[in-house]
């Protein structure tokens, strides 16, 4: 999103986070605009019964967390690794000062925040109006396609559980489960060995 030379030159360091280590957590003051190098990060918060709800997914070259920078808040939801990332820290006054030097950046940050409210919009109500085996689908394609750069024509081996798929649908285990085993029988995937590929 922002050219990683630009961020370095306003202090933007480079940092390795392990997969399911928390990059920030709710409730957290925002201290830092993050911009993904490679890997991928999941954004999520918990209902009162413990029930993980998926806010958002972003991978490299993304940037994420940038509303709290802005309107002097704390991050309403947790952030953490999905994969081995490496991620660029700018602190938010560096930050901030880049976007005033640079209106070009200024309204490409702007223009992004605005893709990701509309792309919100749409998944809104994929996820509430579709088919549970539709809704595994595009999510196990988005990973193949999104956060692992692998051809739509090639072989894709879900690294994600079905409880993480569940999680990150909005679908119970048993239905996710149901659906993998429906979506095999379709020929829309492949189970060997117990691991489901796309």
């Amino acid at each position: 999103m922002i050219d990683e030379d630009l961020l370095i030159k306003f202090g933007a360091k480079l940092v390795v986070f392990e997969k399911g280590e928390i990059v920030f957590r709710q409730g957290d003051s925002p201290r830092y605009y993050f911009q993904i190098q490679n890997g991928a990060v999941k954004m999520n918060n918990f209902n009162d019964g413990g029930k993980e709800f998926v806010q958002g997914l972003f991978t490299a070259g993304d940037s994420f967390g940038e509303p709290p920078l802005f309107i002097e808040d704390l991050y309403a939801t947790n952030t953490s690794a999905l994969i081995h990332s490496a991620l660029f820290l700018l602190p938010k006054n560096r930050f901030l000062q880049l976007l005033k030097e640079n209106p070009d950046v200024h309204l490409a940050v702007t223009v992004n925040l605005a893709k990701r409210l509309y792309f919100r919009s749409i998944m809104a109500s994929e996820i509430s109006s579709q088919e549970p085996e539709h809704r595994v689908l595009k999510l196990l394609d988005y990973f193949k396609i999104k956060v692992f750069c692998i051809a739509s024509d090639q072989k894709y081996r879900v690294e994600i559980t079905r409880q993480q798929i569940a999680n990150l649908t909005g679908l119970r285990v048993e239905t996710v489960i149901r659906s993998i085993k429906s979506l095999e029988k379709k020929g829309e995937l492949l189970i060997d060995n117990h691991k489901v590929y796309r």
